[in-house]
């Protein structure tokens, strides 16, 4: 009998130092979680951000290329008029080909800590 007592006294000893270690990993798994769902929520505003900042570029360039074809066709009325050879650019149209970047490649500074805060 008091070896079943002993033995009952060790198995709710047992359960307890369970029941314990399942409750502090539950309260670091809710920490984690919590602290990725921060981070998350960060990199989506500057997703955001990045994306404002993209689309007031991409209106940029689109002014930009309307006014380098508006001074094309003003070197073109000039050629015409004068008889002179003017060198025109092409104007790259980056919608045919997103792919092919039409200034210099630089370089993409990056490195894994930037994605970790």
């Amino acid at each position: 009998m008091l070896s079943n007592r002993e033995s009952a006294r060790r198995s709710r000893m047992r359960k307890q130092k369970q029941l314990e270690d399942l409750t502090e990993e539950v309260t670091k798994l809710q920490s984690a979680n919590k602290n990725l769902a921060e981070a998350i929520k960060a990199k989506e505003e500057a997703m955001t951000e990045t994306e404002a900042a993209n689309g007031v570029l991409r209106a940029q360039m689109t002014e930009l290329t309307d006014r380098l074809r508006f001074l094309n066709s003003i070197l073109e009325i000039a050629e015409d008029v004068s008889g002179l050879s003017v060198d025109i650019p092409e104007i790259p149209d980056p919608l045919l080909k997103p792919w092919q970047i039409p200034h210099p490649i630089q370089p993409i500074m990056a490195s894994a800590d930037m994605f970790l805060h």
